[in-house]
């Protein structure tokens, strides 16, 4: 599993595959104090509408992760690692949003 990882992520040794895993780690908990302290802010609640909490959740949440996983992978010393990372994510996210045979 561990090789599989370095050859998927282009890193050297099994060291940075946990790193990078740890980053992901940190991240999620981050995310996770974050919105839970979010949520109480702005008064939601289990009973708020599920379409209003869905809606904070992507427009506020998942831009907040990308934030706090380059802050993580900073720390860790893979901010380069994950400053690609993102690149790739949002060009497949756009990827999605182009029209077949645009450009052609």
């Amino acid at each position: 599993m561990i090789e599989k990882l370095k050859e998927r992520w282009n890193v050297k040794n099994g060291w940075d595959v946990l790193i990078i895993l740890i980053v992901f780690a940190c991240t999620g908990f981050s995310v996770l104090y974050v919105k839970r302290a979010l949520f109480d802010l702005i008064g939601l609640t289990k009973e708020s509408p599920s379409w209003l909490r869905w809606t904070v959740n992507i427009l506020i949440i998942l831009p907040l992760y990308q934030v706090i996983l380059l802050i993580w992978g900073w720390i860790w010393g893979k901010f380069t690692f994950f400053w690609e990372f993102e690149k790739r994510m949002f060009g497949r996210i756009g990827g999605l949003f182009k029209k077949k045979g645009a450009g052609v």
